[in-house]
C-alpha cells in the first residue's frame, strides 16, 4: 500500500512535472529538504510509482509533423483477438502519439501527428485502413493547443 503523499512529496512531484531535468541539489533547495533526505524521498515516489519515468518533450513542427489529428475509430469485432491486433498495430505507427479504448459511439481515441492533408491522408490509406477490423473512423485537425500537460499535477497543501 502507497504511503501517503504529505505537502513535502507533492512539492518534489510538482517540481519535477514542470523540470524533470532538475539536479537532486537543485530539487532539494526548492523543496526545503537537504539532498540527502530529498533524494530518498524521489526514490521512495519512483519505487511506489508515483514517478512512473521522465521524458524529453520534442517539438513536433520541427520534425516535420505540424499537424495534429484526432480519430475516432470503431472497430467491426471487439472479441479478444481483434483489440488485442488493433493495439499492436497502434503501437507499431510512428504517427500515432495516444491512445484510447473508449466509452460512446466510438470505440478509441487517437492522436497522431503527421505533415499537412496529404501525410494525414497517407496514413489513412496506407496504414490505418490496412489495420484488418477497422469499421469506421472519423477525424478532425486541430487548430491549436491551449494546453499541454503529460502528468496531473499534485494538489497542494
Amino acid at each position: 500500500m502507497n504511503k501517503a503523499l504529505d505537502r513535502i512529496d507533492r512539492k518534489i512531484m510538482r517540481a519535477l512535472v514542470e523540470n524533470g531535468r532538475l539536479t537532486n541539489t537543485q530539487l532539494a533547495e526548492m523543496v526545503g529538504l537537504s539532498a540527502a533526505p530529498c533524494w530518498q524521498r524521489v526514490r521512495r515516489l519512483e519505487n511506489e510509482g508515483f514517478i512512473s519515468g521522465y521524458t524529453a518533450v520534442l517539438d513536433q513542427s520541427l520534425l516535420g509533423v505540424r499537424e495534429t489529428v484526432l480519430l475516432e475509430v470503431t472497430l467491426d469485432r471487439h472479441d479478444d483477438e481483434a483489440v488485442a491486433n488493433f493495439g499492436r498495430a497502434m503501437a507499431a505507427l510512428p504517427e500515432v502519439i495516444e491512445v484510447y479504448l473508449t466509452t460512446g459511439e466510438y470505440d478509441y481515441f487517437i492522436k497522431v501527428a503527421v505533415e499537412g492533408t496529404q501525410g494525414y491522408a497517407d496514413f489513412l490509406q496506407k496504414k490505418l485502413y490496412k489495420i484488418p477490423g477497422v469499421r469506421h473512423s472519423r477525424s478532425s485537425f486541430t487548430l491549436g493547443c491551449l494546453k499541454r500537460s503529460l502528468s496531473v499535477l499534485p494538489a497542494p497543501d
